[in-house]
């Protein structure tokens, strides 16, 4: 079972399709508090690359988690929130991509 399916089960509900804000919240505290007693990951959380590298930053950190390291992570998940990990991703491929095509350009 997925992590969003089991917050959602627990809670009584089983929506399909996009998440909102609501179980991207539930999702994060579910992982957050199940990192944080010595478990792993579970698949299908929701949540984007830069929320699992930071809670992926806790796991590694065990046990020896500090107080910076469980900031970064809500950081991170604010970041998916308001869509600044999304800009972010989003500019750099755009970026990666005009370094491409000017590349390209010049070995015609």
């Amino acid at each position: 079972m997925k992590c969003w399916e089991s917050v959602q089960l627990r809670r009584g509900m089983r929506v399909r399709g996009r998440r909102t804000e609501e179980q991207l919240r539930d999702s994060f505290d579910y992982m957050l508090s199940r990192i944080l007693s010595g478990a792993g990951f579970l698949s299908g959380s929701g949540l984007d690359e830069e929320t699992m590298n930071a809670l992926d930053a806790i796991v590694r950190a065990r046990p020896d988690v500090t107080d910076e390291l469980v900031e970064a992570a809500r950081r991170a998940f604010a970041g998916q929130l308001d869509g600044s990990n999304a800009a972010g991703w989003r500019a750099e491929r755009d970026r990666v991509l005009a370094e491409r095509e000017e590349r390209s350009k010049r070995s015609l």
